[in-house]
């Protein structure tokens, strides 16, 4: 069984319909990439799964349990936390701060303060720095960070390496790669298409609202994703 089901998800905004009958399923421990042009759809799917924004139809489903009628409060409580495009922390809090608040409002489980900073040792000499001063590298660990404290079961990462310069993106994969290997079952949407390709063991492309291409990341080739990704036939000549 999996431990997240997406089953025919439809979510819009108004007239215009952004997430259309979306299925997947990730398996514990799994890490799945979603990827796909601004405007896919992928940022709708990343909300409706965590609640902030109400599907139309379908189903979200967390150890086959069904909380499609949960608030996303209840979700994270259920075991679904998500790092937002932008990180979004407390600018005029501390490190610290951000991440306890986290824990106050998060379920019970195995991260603690502690344990986030030895999984994410960029953030033990920034701990009492106020959020609003740091890095782009740094603040998207510490989002990883706050939304480890609520002690999910499924991490939801929207445009993880987006802003970021190549050196503070590796730093946050390093990050994730450990989290990985610690079992966390993670979903991820990221631009950098050779990184998905590389840290992801499956790959969802999105166009339109819809997936167009599925696979195991080795079963399939960067020119199928890139034509999946802009809606060309696999067998033309990928663009320049």
């Amino acid at each position: 069984m999996n431990l997240l089901d997406v089953e025919s998800l439809v979510a819009g905004h108004g007239l215009l319909t952004a997430v259309r009958h979306v299925s997947f399923g990730v398996a514990e421990g799994a890490a799945l990439a979603v990827v796909g042009a601004n405007g896919a759809g992928k940022t709708t799917l990343f909300r409706t799964i965590s609640g902030v924004h109400r599907a139309q139809s379908g189903r979200v489903l967390l150890a086959g349990d069904d909380v499609s009628a949960l608030s996303a409060p209840k979700r994270v409580a259920a075991g679904i936390a998500m790092v937002p495009e932008g990180r979004r922390l407390f600018g005029d809090m501390s490190v610290r701060e951000n991440l306890q608040v986290a824990g106050e409002h998060g379920r019970a489980g195995p991260w603690n303060l502690g344990r986030v900073v030895e999984a994410l040792p960029a953030l033990a000499p920034i701990m009492d720095r106020p959020a609003g001063v740091l890095s782009g590298g740094q603040r998207q660990a510490v989002a990883i960070g706050r939304a480890l404290m609520c002690n999910p079961s499924v991490l939801l990462l929207d445009e993880v390496s987006l802003g970021l310069s190549p050196i503070a993106g590796e730093g946050v994969y390093r990050s994730l790669s450990q989290l990985r290997d610690a079992g966390t079952t993670m979903v991820l949407v990221e631009q950098d298409l050779d990184r998905a390709l590389a840290f992801a063991d499956r790959i969802v492309c999105m166009l339109e609202g819809r997936i167009v291409l599925e696979g195991e990341s080795g079963a399939v080739t960067r020119a199928d994703v890139t034509a999946a990704y802009f809606g060309l036939d696999a067998t033309s000549e990928e663009p320049a």
